[in-house]
């Protein structure tokens, strides 16, 4: 098997790079030609129109893994024509090349792509009503991918962090270190994922049913808002000796956190399909967690 990995340096690129390795030939490509660490490898860059055809053209690979995609929800408000052409336009082509040459997408997306109201998992055939520019942008490489009739894995998830990359767990880490004290929002509710389980489950999910073609929903179990997730961090870094302090936390209302862009407030998505499709249930959260702070202290120097 073929496999070409975008974004191969982004934290969920680079457990599927891990995590595909043992499957085929990959083809990784980053922004800057370069994989963490520091060794060569493809560049791509998903503003220039037409980078992404000419490679599956060239590659004829197997298998697309993508896990580009414009992130920064609070950013996308103030450059909306960037986020669409990340999310939206470069996905379209790069989807329209997957079907043209017969290789198959697996494409990661978002809970934003749900307006965050109720208290119901989000199901995959629930209605979508995207609050903001990400995740209107990551709806419409949704709605692309579907349209170019290419054989397609859509996998939605949410709260993803790892050891490495930019998330929620790594500035938690850094800030214990600057502050005495930290607000956190109590009122967003969602299943904070690790990356490592999110690309195990798409190897997973491919070995078994390499056929399959649709979207499913994929996250850790359980839930818990910003705030109980930062109290779990602390908690398991102090345990670990990742961290020696800890700030004390706040808990707040989204209405006292300055943020441009507005945020779904419940958006725990519903994994069940997921498991009966392919047989496969992420474990609670809180072991996620474990297992990454168990991660840090292993990367800790000394």
């Amino acid at each position: 098997m073929s496999i070409v990995l975008l974004g191969a340096d982004g934290q969920v690129g680079y457990e599927l790079h891990r995590v595909f390795a043992p499957l085929g030939a990959i083809s990784a490509y980053t922004i800057s030609g370069t994989l963490p660490g520091g060794a060569r490898c493809g560049r791509i860059d998903f503003t220039e129109a037409g980078s992404l055809a000419a490679l599956v053209a060239e590659k004829r690979p197997t298998l697309v893994l993508n896990a580009v995609a414009h992130t920064q929800v609070d950013r996308a408000e103030d450059e909306p024509a960037l986020a669409q052409r990340i999310n939206a336009d470069a996905v379209a082509e790069l989807a329209q090349a997957c079907a043209l040459h017969g290789a198959k997408l697996v494409h990661y997306s978002t809970d934003y792509v749900f307006g965050g109201e109720g208290r119901r998992p989000w199901r995959e055939d629930d209605a979508t009503a995207p609050l903001g520019v990400y995740g209107r942008t990551k709806l419409r490489g949704e709605e692309a991918i579907r349209a170019s009739g290419c054989r397609h894995m859509i996998l939605r998830t949410a709260w993803v962090y790892a050891a490495r990359g930019q998330n929620f767990l790594r500035t938690a880490i850094r800030l214990a270190g600057e502050r005495d004290e930290l607000k956190v929002v109590h009122d967003q509710v969602g299943s904070p994922t690790p990356a490592r389980w999110l690309a195990a489950a798409t190897a997973l999910a491919h070995a078994r049913h390499a056929d399959a073609n649709g979207t499913w929903h994929v996250v850790a179990d359980g839930e818990c808002s910003w705030y109980q997730f930062a109290i779990a961090i602390y908690g398991e870094a102090l345990a670990a000796k990742v961290l020696e302090r800890a700030p004390r936390l706040v808990g707040i209302p989204s209405s006292e956190y300055p943020a441009k862009a507005k945020r779904p407030m419940y958006s725990r998505l519903d994994s069940t399909r997921f498991a009966s499709d392919f047989g496969l249930q992420l474990p609670d959260w809180r072991d996620g967690l474990k297992q990454v702070i168990g991660e840090l202290a292993e990367l800790k120097p000394g």
